[in-house]
């Protein structure tokens, strides 16, 4: 079934491979669930600004600027701090990805950007609830307030939703999981119909696509969309599979694998699928933790891509990546401690498009 499209002088989810202003990040600190092991993180997160800062402005979200700030200089140098912003505030985590804003931008007939964009500000509750979130969710507020984003405000509080469970592929399809988007203890009591439509009008989506099956073990998001279905250029979905039967999650993501097998376009045409590797199974004493190499970020000219220490995976995963977004660079970080708290690389930033973020500061 085809979709009329009406781009013009409308709003849209870009995709993430658009061109960037930035990435934010909201550093770890003691008082964080990372205290055990926090010069690890921070080695992490260093090398994650270190790679973003040489192709555009990191923003740094810490109570703590004045020793992020010297941290930085000990371990890159002056010259690319020069690239790095901060925002003093208190935080309770560090998952950017959720408790940021989303960015919406105005589309042209020719698809090229215009100047205006829209900030989306959702409701941000520590994964239904699980954990405190109070602080993190005044982030964005914190943020604006102090003329750091350069667009317009929508605040949508009175509505969960996370940045890491819904994925774009800047053409007006917009992807989620039902296992997540009908978690308890995020919009109850809205059934499946009502928050398809808050979705669609909120961030102004074509359609919203239902991923039903994938959720990794060990996953405390209730089964974020980005840890296994990704969007790329020229209508391609990268996602996980996984090929050992003896592993637990192996009906599971045939299940997934099928789904996408059958899903078409905006167009009506089948989408061109692109098969990640899983992980072998990492666990953190008898807990499966949820590696996944879908979790990349993809900045100006580059993916950041996660790696586990398995070298035959985490290459096999690269080159598919590269193929996936074939004019970007393929940067590799280890995320093994990352994922001691249930997350990667790309849950741990959120992207602001082109002229979105200021550089000012």
């Amino acid at each position: 079934m085809k979709v009329k499209k009406h781009y013009t002088d409308t709003l849209i989810m870009p995709a993430e491979w658009y061109p960037q202003s930035g990435v934010q990040l909201t550093w770890p600190h003691a008082r964080t669930d990372w205290k055990p092991y926090l010069a690890e993180i921070n080695k992490v997160f260093i090398e994650l600004t270190k790679v973003i800062a040489h192709r555009e402005i990191v923003l740094i979200v810490t109570p703590n600027s004045d020793e992020v700030k010297e941290l930085l200089i000990q371990k890159m140098g002056i010259e690319l701090l020069r690239n790095v912003r901060f925002h003093q505030c208190e935080t309770n985590d560090t998952w950017a990805r959720d408790h940021a804003a989303i960015t919406l931008v105005h589309r042209d007939t020719n698809r090229a950007f215009s100047l205006k964009k829209c900030l989306l500000n959702f409701r941000f509750n520590g994964w239904g609830e699980k954990f405190a979130a109070d602080k993190d969710n005044e982030i964005t507020h914190s943020i604006y307030r102090n003329n750091v984003l350069n667009a317009n405000m929508e605040n949508h509080t009175d509505f969960v939703l996370e940045g890491g469970a819904i994925e774009s592929d800047g053409e007006g399809t917009v992807f989620t999981t039902s296992q997540c988007m009908l978690a308890p203890h995020r919009n109850q009591p809205l059934e499946r119909t009502d928050i398809e439509q808050r979705l669609k009008t909120t961030l102004r989506a074509e359609r919203i696509v239902w991923i039903e099956h994938g959720q990794l073990i060990g996953d405390d998001t209730d089964g974020h969309i980005d840890t296994i279905v990704r969007t790329a250029p020229n209508q391609t979905l990268v996602y996980v599979g996984c090929e050992d039967k003896y592993d637990k999650q192996y009906e599971e993501f045939k299940a997934l694998e099928q789904q996408l097998k059958r899903l078409t376009t905006i167009d009506g045409k089948p989408y061109k699928l692109l098969k990640l590797p899983m992980p072998h199974a990492i666990f953190d004493g008898k807990e499966r933790l949820p590696a996944t190499y879908a979790n990349y970020l993809i900045i100006n000219g580059a993916v950041i891509c996660p790696t586990y220490g398995q070298p035959e995976n985490d290459k096999t995963a690269q080159l598919i990546i590269a193929k996936a977004y074939p004019n970007c660079d393929i940067i590799p970080i280890d995320a093994r401690t990352v994922i001691r708290q249930h997350g990667s690389l790309h849950c741990l930033t959120m992207q602001y498009p082109q002229d979105v973020l200021s550089t000012n500061l």
